[in-house]
């Protein structure tokens, strides 16, 4: 199938790319080629009417974004940290967690210069500058929790699940920001020139998550 009706996927690596996969299939997608990975990058179908890339999550939207991929799954935080103008067309309702400001218990943010350590400096931007106090935000890429532990920040911005490392860590939420889960993201112009394709994907997709609901 030549491009024009071929439909191409940026999925997240790791679990979200696999519970992606097991949807996908129970909506008609043929998710085979994704089964035998090896080094390849990109995965194609017997048919060639659907391709994947599994990408890291950070990226799913910028390639979504420039049109490489007409649909993209990624987790909210990711999406919010790019903030591409996609279609957000779906909340897949896994992957789910929470995006918050944690530090020490008791930990006042009031009338204070604050220091956040964060692997989203644009979401902390956005937060931070409508709240009337000064901030510099540093980006860390991994093991945010050492932020107030080391003293080099006061609190951190963060996704936490079970909040057992915070815990283990002597730290706690602060302040709940927003739940995140897995979202289908849609390219504008893919919306409109692969409409046959992709709203009746979205249709069985949200069938599908309605009936998980009940």
């Amino acid at each position: 199938m030549n491009g024009e009706g071929r439909l191409t996927f940026a999925l997240a690596k790791g679990r979200l790319a696999e519970k992606a996969v097991e949807l996908l299939e129970r909506a008609g997608i043929d998710c085979r080629a994704l089964r035998d990975q090896g080094r390849r990058l990109v995965f194609e179908d017997e048919r060639g009417e659907t391709a994947f890339m599994l990408v890291k999550p950070a990226d799913v939207a910028t390639y979504v974004d420039h049109g490489v991929a007409d649909l993209g799954i990624a987790g909210k935080d990711s999406l919010m940290e790019e903030n591409r103008p996609l279609y957000e067309m779906l909340d897949l309702g896994f992957g789910r967690c929470r995006l918050a400001l944690a530090g020490y218990p008791g930990t006042s943010l009031a009338g204070r210069h604050v220091r956040v350590a964060t692997k989203y400096p644009f979401i902390a931007q956005e937060l931070f500058s409508k709240r009337g106090c000064t901030y510099e935000i540093i980006r860390l890429n991994g093991s945010v929790e050492l932020g107030p532990i080391v003293g080099l920040s006061d609190v951190i911005l963060d996704i936490v699940e079970s909040g057992a490392t915070l815990k283990a860590n002597g730290l706690a939420v602060l302040e709940e920001i927003c739940p995140v889960s897995a979202r289908l993201v849609v390219n504008r112009v893919s919306l409109k020139t692969k409409a046959a394709r992709i709203r009746p994907l979205i249709e069985r997709l949200g069938g599908i998550l309605g009936e998980g609901r009940q």
